[in-house]
C-alpha cells in the first residue's frame, strides 16, 4: 500500500541561527517540537526527519522520532526531500514540513492530505492564509499569493499583490510554507532547472509555476510562524505557554 509520508528537513549550519535545530524550547530541541506536533496528524503513516548532520540525527533518536542523512550536498530542504523520495518506491504523497516551525498545525497536514488525495491528476499543493497584521503587506519576508476560483495559484511574490487601485474587501493572502507532492512530482521537479522568476523573487515554488504545474492551495487559520534567529525564542516560548 502507498504511503503519506511525512519529512522534516532540518539542516545544522543556518546563516542566521546555526545549530537552530537543536536550540531548546521550553526545554527541548526545536526538532523536538516540530517532530512531536507533526506526529499528532493522523493522515501520515509515517514521519521522518532528514538530515546532514550527526547531532540532528542524534537527538532525533534520543526522544524517540526516525531520522535519516542525508547528503550534506544539498542546496534546498527540496533536494534533501527528493534524496529520501528516490528511495522510496512506496511513497504516494511526500508531505515537507518546516523544521522551525515548532506550532505546525496537525490539522492543516490533515486537512491538505485528505484534499489533495482526492484532486485528479495532483501533482503539488500548499497552504495559505489571510493577513490580518497590516505590517506584513509590506514586509518582503512574508511571501503573499494569489489564487484563482478553484484556489490554485497564479502567482506568489514578495511585493503586495494583488495591487488594489479601488478600496477592496478581497484578503491578501500569506504563502504558508508547507508543502504537498507526490513523490513522482517531487523527483521531477528537483530536477528542473531554476527558473526567471524564481531568481528574480528567490521562491522556489514559482519554477513550478513557470514549468505550467498547477499548485493547489488549502486555506488555513495556521499563520506559518517560525523560529529564523536566536532572538525569536523567547517569543516563542510565550506562544508555546499559551498551547
Amino acid at each position: 500500500m502507498k504511503k503519506n509520508i511525512g519529512i522534516i528537513p532540518a539542516r545544522y549550519r543556518s546563516s542566521r541561527f546555526e545549530g537552530k535545530s537543536l536550540a531548546l524550547l521550553a526545554g527541548k530541541p526545536l526538532i523536538q517540537h516540530v517532530y512531536e506536533r507533526a506526529a499528532k496528524a493522523s493522515l501520515l503513516d509515517e514521519l521522518l526527519v532528514a538530515t546532514d548532520d550527526s547531532r540532528i540525527f542524534n537527538a532525533v533518536q534520543s526522544f524517540g522520532g526516525i531520522a535519516v542523512m542525508t547528503s550534506p550536498d544539498h542546496p534546498t530542504g527540496t533536494d534533501r526531500l527528493a534524496e529520501i523520495a528516490a528511495r522510496r518506491n512506496d511513497a504516494r504523497l511526500i508531505v515537507n514540513i518546516q523544521g522551525d516551525e515548532p506550532l505546525i498545525d496537525p490539522d492543516l497536514i490533515d486537512s491538505a492530505v485528505r484534499k489533495f488525495t482526492g484532486i485528479p491528476d495532483f501533482k503539488f499543493g500548499s497552504a495559505m492564509t489571510a493577513i490580518t497584521n497590516p505590517d506584513d503587506l509590506h514586509n518582503p519576508n512574508v511571501v503573499k499569493v494569489v489564487v484563482d476560483k478553484q484556489h490554485r495559484a497564479l502567482y506568489f511574490s514578495r511585493h503586495t499583490i494583488p495591487f488594489r487601485r479601488k478600496v477592496s474587501k478581497l484578503p491578501t493572502y500569506q504563502h504558508i510554507g508547507f508543502y504537498v507532492y507526490t513523490r513522482d512530482f517531487l523527483l521531477e521537479f528537483a530536477k528542473m532547472p531554476p527558473t526567471p522568476l524564481e531568481l528574480t523573487e528567490a521562491l522556489e515554488q514559482l519554477r513550478a509555476l513557470e514549468n505550467g504545474i498547477v499548485i493547489h492551495m488549502i486555506e488555513t487559520d495556521y499563520a506559518g510562524i517560525g523560529v529564523d534567529t536566536p532572538e525569536d525564542i523567547p517569543r516563542m516560548e510565550a506562544l508555546l505557554e499559551k498551547e
